[in-house]
């Protein structure tokens, strides 16, 4: 395998703390980043727990395609489905309002 084509591994906080500098995107961010971080919040559990989105999605009784948008963040999900999720890996869901 060429080593050149290998990506860097990107840090997700590093990134988006200088994606945030850009106006626009922090604009579009405030507006969706809630749910986007939440989104990848998901994915990172899941990936943690070794779990494939079809598995995950068997466990709680949904589609792997349901999985792929809510990690996406292309989909809007209920707390209960959300409570479903973080039941089936094994986290605890807790919601703070500032």
């Amino acid at each position: 395998m060429n080593k050149k084509n290998i990506a860097k591994a990107v840090d997700f906080d590093e990134a988006l703390a200088r994606e945030l500098k850009n106006p626009e995107f922090k604009k579009l961010f405030d507006e969706y980043g809630r749910q986007l971080e939440l989104s990848y919040g998901l994915l990172k559990l899941r990936k943690q727990r070794q779990l494939s989105q079809a598995e995950l999605a068997a466990k709680i009784g949904t589609t792997q395609g349901n999985i792929a948008r809510l990690e996406s963040g292309r989909q809007n999900f209920t707390i209960s489905f959300l409570g479903r999720v973080v039941d089936a890996l094994g986290a605890e869901l807790k919601i703070t309002l500032r």
